[in-house]
């Protein structure tokens, strides 16, 4: 686990973990998108177990706030339901690609209301909120030192990609580690979705 010292009031050691919620993708599903690997120089595809729609990121999170943060996530109620996995795209710095994504349900209202949910429910356990805009996606692969030219035909061949569809009937709080060789992800709390 990717640790942040920090020291509590009364000189005591707290350590802050980086976490993050997510909806987790059928094993099937991942496979399809494995194979959807351009297998170009500088594009990392992202290992299969790895993907995921990313609900929240929190950086820097201490013991006790994760302990109310479990607690609050833990009370979301929401229904099972359908996200379409549809249309490749890519998020820009400065022009250059860096993240290569598929897009997620086009404003599918239960995924923005989950998503809400879990904001609120940081917010209740003392997290700051994200101010920047949620776009709902999946990171298939990060870019580094390529252009856009270089990825222009793959782009266009799979603007309109479609994997499929999946049922959402749990979401997950995950702790991220970061590595050289990539992050690693582990899985701290499900909640599913209510009969």
């Amino acid at each position: 686990m990717e640790v942040v010292e920090r020291w509590a009031l009364d000189g005591s050691f707290l350590m802050a973990k980086r976490l993050f919620v997510a909806i987790d993708l059928p094993d099937s599903t991942r496979q399809l998108l494995a194979g959807v690997d351009p297998r170009i120089h500088g594009v990392r595809w992202t290992q299969t177990d790895q993907m995921h729609l990313t609900l929240g990121f929190f950086g820097g999170v201490p013991e006790d706030v994760e302990i109310k943060l479990r607690e609050k996530l833990s009370a979301i109620q929401f229904g099972a339901f359908f996200l379409n996995l549809n249309g490749v795209g890519v998020f820009s710095a400065k022009g250059a690609p860096k993240i290569i994504w598929i897009g997620v349900g086009k404003a599918h209202p239960h995924m923005f209301q989950i998503h809400q949910r879990v904001q609120e429910a940081a917010l209740a356990a003392g997290i700051e909120p994200e101010l920047r805009p949620w776009h709902p996606h999946i990171t298939l692969a990060r870019c580094r030192d390529i252009s856009t030219q270089a990825l222009r035909k793959f782009l266009q061949t799979r603007a309109d990609f479609d994997a499929g569809m999946i049922r959402v009937e749990a979401f997950h709080l995950y702790a991220s580690q970061l590595t050289p060789a990539g992050p690693i992800h582990g899985r701290e709390l499900t909640v599913h979705c209510r009969e």
